[in-house]
């Protein structure tokens, strides 16, 4: 299968049709009520275009998307930030405002359609990734993975769960050893990677399910337990993820 990389500023129209081309959502429905993403996602498609990218098979059809951001960081990997795909998609907005000059490229997103899932197409978004990075004269590629994995286990706590190997000594968690075979190490745990907060009505409506009662609920699609409080009326759902960083 030959493919055609084409970015958001080759094609501006991509933006309008990515999720319809792809015919899946790359998160849960809860996951769009994400208030930084809702606040900040027109700079990804806009005033970094050329940072986003698609490819496309044989016959045009959309197969997988790749977002990526450049910001300027000039700490220790280690001090990267605690609120991880919020806070560093913050990082990039402040920094692009204050006309701070980018050294570093993070990865906001990877979608792959499911039809392709498991044929290695998500290595190659990856592979493209730090080919933007490369070429751009970056020093790292840095990510915020959401392990695709951990929402089978949402009781149990982040460190633990990034710690579990299989038998060749990769990450137990697929898309954690995806990055991990191509080189990319875990720097950190982002413990508050996403905060989303809404109604309890709100959240019955995004998950399809009644929250009677005070409580910690496992909701389909997340990595840790949704607190409910109805005295307040407020659903909150804190999601972990994990920092991984590559070489380019």
């Amino acid at each position: 299968m030959n493919l055609t990389r084409v970015t958001y500023a080759e094609d501006p129209t991509i933006k309008e049709r990515i999720f319809e081309e792809l015919k899946v959502p790359s998160w849960p429905h809860f996951m769009f009520h994400d208030p930084v993403a809702n606040e900040l996602w027109h700079y990804l498609q806009e005033e970094f275009a050329a940072y986003q990218f698609i490819y496309r098979d044989d016959a045009g059809a959309t197969i997988a998307v790749g977002h990526t951001l450049p910001f300027r960081w000039e700490g220790s990997l280690d001090g990267l930030p605690d609120r991880g795909w919020d806070g560093i998609f913050q990082k990039v907005v402040d920094d692009h405002l204050a006309g701070r000059k980018p050294n570093m490229l993070t990865a906001i997103e990877a979608t792959i359609a499911p039809v392709h899932r498991g044929s290695g197409l998500s290595k190659k978004v990856i592979g493209e990734m730090r080919s933007i990075a490369q070429a751009r004269g970056f020093e790292m590629l840095v990510a915020p993975v959401r392990p695709s994995l951990k929402s089978r286990y949402p009781t149990t706590p982040i460190d633990r769960y990034v710690a579990w190997k299989n038998k060749d000594g990769f990450p137990f968690d697929p898309w954690l050893r995806t990055h991990a075979r191509l080189g990319a190490k875990v720097v950190k745990v982002a413990h508050e990677s996403m905060r989303i907060s809404g109604t309890v009505a709100e959240w019955e409506k995004w998950t399809e399910m009644r929250f009677p009662e005070n409580g910690e609920y496992i909701v389909p699609g997340a990595l840790s337990p949704v607190r409910i409080e109805r005295a307040r009326d407020e659903g909150l759902y804190v999601e972990p993820n994990v920092w991984m960083a590559h070489g380019v």
